[in-house]
């Protein structure tokens, strides 16, 4: 009886992971922003190629041959675009967080460069 237990603990405890619910709702989020990128491209590109679309006689560019894979092809790129400049974003962000740490005096060094010209100063009034 003791091993089920011990196995749906395992699985509570492995379920309860930050990193299992955070990839959970990332790949929530990517789902609902495929269907926003395939409708964007859909509307952008027929409207880009209406003329095109009008002399092939299709009203999108799904009906075109290949044309699916042209959208998930087109999906794919602007989806990998956004993702690089969020990515580039957050690194922005770190590095300038970073230069702006680096920046601030360091509290223990200028407590130890005090304490060190003290003892000196001490040093030489008594000699």
């Amino acid at each position: 009886m003791s091993r089920p237990l011990s196995f749906i603990s395992a699985f509570k405890a492995f379920i309860s992971k930050g990193n299992v619910v955070d990839l959970a709702i990332a790949v929530i989020i990517a789902g609902a922003f495929k269907e926003v990128v395939n409708s964007v491209v859909t509307l952008v590109m027929t409207n880009a190629l209406e003329p095109a679309l009008e002399k092939a006689n299709v009203s999108s560019i799904a009906e075109l041959p290949a044309g699916l894979v042209l959208v998930a092809l087109i999906n794919f790129i602007a989806i990998a675009f956004v993702c690089f400049v969020i990515v580039q974003s957050i690194e922005a962000a770190k590095r300038k967080k970073q230069v702006i740490e680096e920046a601030q005096p360091d509290p223990q060094a200028q407590l130890a460069a005090a304490m060190a010209h003290l003892t000196e100063v001490i040093e030489r009034k008594s000699l």
